[in-house]
């Protein structure tokens, strides 16, 4: 299992080692140890979740409220999406920008995405299937959105996705600015603070 950084601090790829054999492929998609290692912390599990879209489907960009916010472990074991990790925290020295991920049932890569920061992907085959693990459990009160479209955060969705497909939540959700301006977004501070107390186990 190899494991880098993004562009983005606090989200990293995981490309897992594959095993094949006359039967087919083994592999380990998750390892809490090898990702505390890389993250500095354990992603404490609460809550799974599984997600089928068609081809050119938008999810995103969601995020939610510091603290407790929720780290998402993502991966595609059917199809493919490209996944966006987006740096939302005000005062973050990469506040705006984004890197992106190809998540697919190839190559099986994952991607960890820490508290704060904004998610998003685009579905590039039909029935695209994506696994969440998340570190709190859905809180409706407290989870936000920024429009995929802005033209502030300019995501990159590549052809192969074909004609876009988006939620009224999703189109209807602010741009990145409107919502800095309203102080919905987390700030650099919180998001450090937050992963200080996990780092010593939440004391």
């Amino acid at each position: 299992m190899q494991i880098r950084e993004l562009a983005i601090p606090d989200a990293y790829e995981v490309t897992p080692k594959q095993f094949t054999d006359d039967r087919g492929l083994f592999l380990e998609w998750y390892r809490f140890d090898r990702l505390e290692e890389a993250v500095g912390h354990p992603l404490n599990l609460r809550q799974a979740n599984i997600s089928v879209s068609r081809r050119g489907s938008v999810r995103g960009i969601h995020f939610a409220d510091i603290p407790p916010s929720q780290a998402k472990y993502v991966t595609a074991p059917r199809g493919a999406v490209l996944d966006f990790v987006v740096d939302i925290r005000v005062g973050s020295p990469t506040f705006g920008q984004w890197d992106s991920v190809l998540l697919d049932d190839r190559d099986r890569r994952a991607v960890y995405v820490a508290e704060g920061l904004g998610h998003c992907f685009v579905a590039l085959t039909d029935d695209a299937t994506v696994s969440y693990l998340v570190s709190d459990v859905y809180n409706p009160t407290r989870e936000h959105g920024i429009n995929p479209l802005d033209p502030d955060v300019a995501l990159r969705f590549p052809a192969e996705a074909g004609d876009l497909l988006l939620s009224p939540k999703d189109t209807d959700a602010p741009g990145l600015a409107e919502a800095a301006a309203s102080g919905l977004l987390p700030s650099w501070e919180q998001a450090r603070a937050l992963y200080a107390s996990l780092d010593h186990g939440g004391e």
